[in-house]
């Protein structure tokens, strides 16, 4: 997966929002895992994945999105061959830091 960070603080010194581009191969994704505090809104924009949360799945095409709770386990899964660009929106940021984190 590759990001690129349009808003966020070390972008323009946002507090409170975090905003990027994610580009991510066919079978590629997010494995389970939650954000403590931290909700997060994927919107498709190019290719197809599969988003699951709270036991709930969803395939997604362009112009989709999909809302992860904080704290709520979740996974982003690629399914089309054609890579998946995605607009990912963090609140408050996540800025990958590990504690900002959890895995089963």
């Amino acid at each position: 997966m590759l990001n690129k960070r349009l808003i966020g603080p070390e972008t323009v010194g946002a507090k409170q929002l975090e905003v990027l581009v994610g580009h991510i191969q066919k079978g590629k994704g997010a494995l389970p895992h939650a954000h403590p505090g931290i909700e997060q809104v994927c919107y498709m924009l190019e290719g197809r994945a599969v988003a699951e949360v709270g036991g709930q799945r969803q395939e997604l095409a362009p112009g989709d999105s999909c809302f992860f709770p904080a704290d709520a386990m979740h996974t982003f899964t690629v399914v089309s061959d054609e890579p998946v660009r995605v607009l990912v929106i963090y609140s408050p940021p996540y800025e990958e830091l590990p504690e900002r984190v959890i895995r089963p």
